[in-house]
């Protein structure tokens, strides 16, 4: 018998294949629901994700998906999504998606567009402990860390690229740098073997997922928190508020918070490791306008703010330009993203200041003529994703 605890994305897989293998399981949720960071709200016409937005998978992906039932709901980017913006000297600019885009265009300088020359023949070596700014400077230059990785890192680990370890967030750029001795050189030979990958979602948001994994099982408990873990000459004891259950193995697939909590009377100093692990605060902001309000085009996934920009917000995704139903035909969606690990502090302001902030920086960066959105929601995140800096290594 194998034990889980915990019904996120990661518990429940590990059940559903479990269960698909006929191996005996049994999972414990302490919500009432199953997704954990992955949130979807359908509110008549509107649709809002207060986690993760989208997923990018490839053919190996959709069919697992079709075992699930799911190709039916399943909605694709649209074109104009592939197009990403960067806040730049007072604007959103689109940034170079390839090469030849990068250096013919005039997004980047002459100096860093020789430096990604140059980068096929830096024989430099990443050093042990190298975090993501440091890898990219020694490779490439401090405006691609700036305008380039910062914003990307920010968007996906809600991180700081001068405190993330490239070995724990992008090992494949350090394979190819040992195996090519550039990096540039490892995408160009590897371009074609990961296959095609599109972003998509579901008709009623990314929820569907979780929702249809726990459909699936038979052996999942849902409000049913875990008080207490013991350990035994064969395995483990779980005790709950219904019952005990004897399992052979135990996976712990929730934060490191409630790891630690579980694993403090066996492990203590793996479980003061776990505790040190950073969790910045996120606030996502729901923004909706009217679209013969707004003069951007909003053609492309979204824009993202660089920290040396000075920006209020950590970026915006144009919701309904991605993806279609997410609103009224007459309006247009933004998911704002407020605080990180560059910006902690934003995400802990009084919700009306963040509203009245985030409706502010909207109007200005995509001349919307406005007095107040059509409708606005905040959802806290007070501890949003794990950080994989030093304090992993610990662990």
């Amino acid at each position: 018998m194998i034990g889980i605890i915990g019904a996120g994305i990661s518990g429940l897989t590990l059940a559903y294949e479990l269960q698909k293998e006929g191996e005996a399981y049994q999972l414990w949720e302490a919500t009432p629901q199953p997704g954990g960071y992955i949130r979807s709200v359908r509110e008549g016409t509107y649709l809002r994700e207060l986690g993760p937005n989208s997923l990018l998978g490839d053919d190996a992906l959709l069919a697992w998906l079709d075992e699930l039932g799911l190709t039916p709901d399943l909605v694709f980017a649209n074109a104009v999504s592939k197009a990403r913006f960067i806040y730049r000297n007072g604007a959103y600019r689109e940034l170079p998606g390839s090469p030849p885009a990068l250096l013919l265009g005039g997004f980047f300088s002459l100096k860093t567009k020789w430096a990604v020359l140059r980068e096929l023949s830096n024989k430099t070596t990443s050093p042990p402990g190298e975090t993501l700014g440091q890898f990219f400077r020694r490779r490439f230059s401090s405006e691609i860390v700036d305008y380039a990785l910062g914003p990307f890192v920010a968007g996906i680990y809600a991180g700081d690229p001068e405190q993330l370890l490239v070995s724990e967030t992008f090992p494949l750029l350090l394979q190819y740098e040992h195996e090519y001795g550039s990096v540039l050189r490892g995408l160009i030979k590897n371009k074609n073997k990961t296959g095609r990958r599109q972003s998509f979602s579901f008709r009623d948001g990314m929820q569907m997922l979780p929702n249809a994994l726990a459909a699936k099982l038979n052996q999942a408990h849902f409000s049913c928190p875990v008080q207490r873990i013991e350990r035994t000459p064969t395995g483990w004891t779980v005790h709950t508020p219904t019952g005990e259950y004897p399992v052979d193995r135990l996976v712990l697939a929730v934060g490191t918070d409630a790891a630690a909590r579980l694993l403090a009377n066996h492990v203590p100093a793996f479980a003061n490791a776990l505790r040190r692990i950073d969790y910045p605060p996120m606030m996502a902001v729901h923004t909706v306008y009217k679209r013969a309000d707004v003069a951007h085009p909003l053609n492309g996934f979204g824009g993202l703010n660089p920290a040396v920009e000075g920006r209020f917000a950590a970026g915006h995704i144009w919701s309904s330009s991605i993806f279609p139903n997410r609103c009224p035909t007459d309006e247009v969606l933004f998911t704002t993203f407020v605080g990180g690990q560059q910006n902690a502090g934003n995400a802990r302001l009084p919700e009306a200041t963040t509203q009245a902030r985030v409706h502010q920086e909207l109007t200005e960066s995509f001349g919307i003529n406005a007095q107040k959105p059509v409708r606005q929601h905040l959802f806290p995140w007070p501890e949003a994703i794990p950080q994989y800096d030093h304090n992993l290594q610990a662990v």
